[in-house]
């Protein structure tokens, strides 16, 4: 079973290993490509809190997750909120997958806008890129959809659960996170 220490620092984590091919900086800061996502991190120390800052987009979000405020210079704008995180270490049966695709670069408009509209979390310009999303279409239309983001050892994120007001109230959300979850212990991974 895979350590959930990893979970105490999640983009860290993430930055470090499934993410290090999408992480600018390097020793202790590093944040996500800004074209995938807003997330960064410090490795916790005082000075990974200092080359956390240097390393932050004056006019951009970021978002950092973590157990602990690091420590923040005067005059830079923060926020706090809650995070809840789940563990699904039991093992999932197979939803019924009929009408369900996968989704790809062709379907990056589609999920943007989608994302755009219901707000699962951040959904840039190639969050689509971290791959496992698939979709459900009506009329043509991808009305919801359900995908994968963060990457650490022995444990992979789902991610960008939505649907089209249009569509709620049919399962689409409920179904689509079963078969990524499902995917994901598929591949050995522990779904979060």
């Amino acid at each position: 079973m895979a350590s959930h220490a990893v979970l105490d620092r999640p983009v860290w984590s993430a930055l470090r290993s499934g993410w290090a091919s999408l992480a600018l900086g390097d020793g202790p800061a590093r944040r996500l490509d800004p074209a995938y996502g807003p997330f960064a991190a410090g490795d916790g120390t005082a000075a990974g809190a200092a080359a956390l800052v240097e390393l932050l987009p004056d006019a951009a979000e970021s978002w950092l997750l973590e157990a602990e405020m690091p420590n923040v210079p005067a005059g830079v704008a923060y926020r706090i909120a809650g995070l809840v995180q789940m563990i699904a270490e039991t093992p999932f049966a197979m939803p019924d997958a009929e009408g369900v695709r996968d989704l790809g670069e062709a379907d990056a408009p589609a999920m943007r806008a989608l994302a755009q509209l219901t707000a699962p979390g951040p959904f840039l310009a190639a969050t689509h890129r971290f791959g496992g999303f698939i979709g459900v279409h009506d009329g043509g239309r991808l009305v919801a959809m359900a995908g994968t983001r963060m990457r650490m050892p022995g444990f992979v994120e789902i991610s960008g659960v939505c649907t089209h007001p249009d569509a709620r109230g049919r399962g689409h959300a409920a179904r689509l996170s079963r078969i990524v979850a499902v995917r994901i212990q598929a591949g050995g991974s522990v779904p979060i």
